[in-house]
């Protein structure tokens, strides 16, 4: 699985980490937003909670993740991305299908709020961009599938910084949890993923090996 506070850029890395290893890329946040997009039953109970930078409490996110964990492409292997994001789910994840390494990626704040700020995305396929790091050829129109670029409600200021508390008081313990369990190796990645893709993709595949 992979650790790192909002902005860090999990779901970037993750991306391409699974498409070099050839395993499952699993995103809790991916399966929330997904449901919200087709207004299903779980879609309406997670949205506030997603709008207003809080977390989806574990009654919802555990049965949701073991439903998924337990699906066929499952099988040969995945790469958590959001989940677990608090003890009680690691507990949860320990009985399920223990984990074999923990990524913790950091980055300073003033990086995490920058990326965060400008991260903008579309409203079809999910794609991220970002208005200084990474902006689309077109205003406002995604280079994949021409769809409408948004921001999420959750990567407004005011709402990341509640994020990051949230990260502080409620995740953060799952670094000690997997450190104690030797799982746990970090990556620091300040550089800006799309001109030190390489430097970047090297720090993992040397935290994963080492």
């Amino acid at each position: 699985m992979v650790l790192g506070s909002p902005g860090v850029g999990k779901g970037t890395y993750t991306s391409d980490l699974v498409k070099k290893l050839k395993l499952i890329h699993i995103s809790s946040g991916d399966i929330f937003r997904d449901n919200i997009k087709r207004e299903t039953k779980l879609g309406k109970e997670v949205e506030e909670f997603i709008a207003e930078g809080k977390l989806v409490p574990d009654k919802i996110t555990i049965p949701l993740m073991e439903k998924r964990l337990t699906e066929k492409d499952c099988q040969k292997g995945f790469v958590l991305d959001g989940f677990p994001r608090n003890v009680s789910q690691a507990e949860a994840m320990e009985k399920l299908d223990p984990l074999d390494l923990v990524l913790n990626f950091k980055a300073n704040h003033e990086v995490i709020m920058g990326r965060l700020g400008g991260r903008i995305i579309c409203r079809q396929c999910s794609h991220i961009f970002h208005l200084i790091n990474l902006p689309p050829k077109k205003k406002g129109v995604c280079d994949a599938c021409g769809g409408e670029l948004y921001q999420r409600d959750d990567d407004k200021p005011e709402a990341i910084e509640k994020r990051l508390k949230l990260y502080e008081d409620q995740t953060l313990p799952l670094i000690k949890f997997y450190s104690e369990k030797g799982l746990l190796k970090e990556v620091l990645v300040n550089e800006d993923y799309s001109t030190h893709k390489k430097v970047i993709q090297a720090k993992i595949m040397k935290a994963i090996k080492g």
